[in-house]
């Protein structure tokens, strides 16, 4: 890959993680353009090439999946949760959340539990915290390589 190619990637990169990060504020193409220090026209022919897909459907997408997200994790109603997305109208909130998932998101509420972290985490997140200063006890490994070190 050439270096204009890399340098190119990486700006149009930039320009998405501001997307990302701002997701939920109205697309504004040309400064989201202006991140990645091209013109308008040419950061959608880089996105789309890079991404497979505009920033405008991109941003969609991102939406969509973190409404997805809320649906199956709060109660909260699904018109709330359409304008904390950043869609403006909830006609196209579920026009759009349709097409990109298959059905309604209130189908999708009804049909999707909220996910449990892996028990490995869930273990992890109970475990007491050592206070400082306590001498931390070792298990049988911690003494076993202890005795094997030089």
């Amino acid at each position: 890959m050439s270096r204009e190619v890399e340098d190119l990637n990486r700006r149009v990169l930039r320009a998405r993680d501001a997307m990302d990060r701002a997701y939920f504020e109205p697309l504004d193409v040309r400064a989201v353009a202006s991140v990645a220090h091209l013109s308008r026209a040419h950061f959608i022919r880089s996105f789309r090439a890079v991404f497979g897909e505009t920033p405008h459907r991109y941003l969609q997408r991102r939406r969509v999946e973190r409404s997805m997200f809320l649906l199956r994790e709060t109660d909260r109603s699904v018109t709330d949760i359409c304008f904390d997305v950043g869609f403006t109208s909830s006609g196209t909130f579920s026009r759009t959340f349709r097409e990109i998932v298959g059905e309604t998101p209130s189908d999708y509420r009804v049909g999707h539990e909220p996910m449990l972290p892996p028990t490995c985490l869930q273990m992890a997140a109970m475990r007491p915290v050592v206070a400082a200063g306590v001498a931390m006890r070792s298990s049988t490994f911690g003494i076993a390589a202890a005795a094997a070190a030089p």
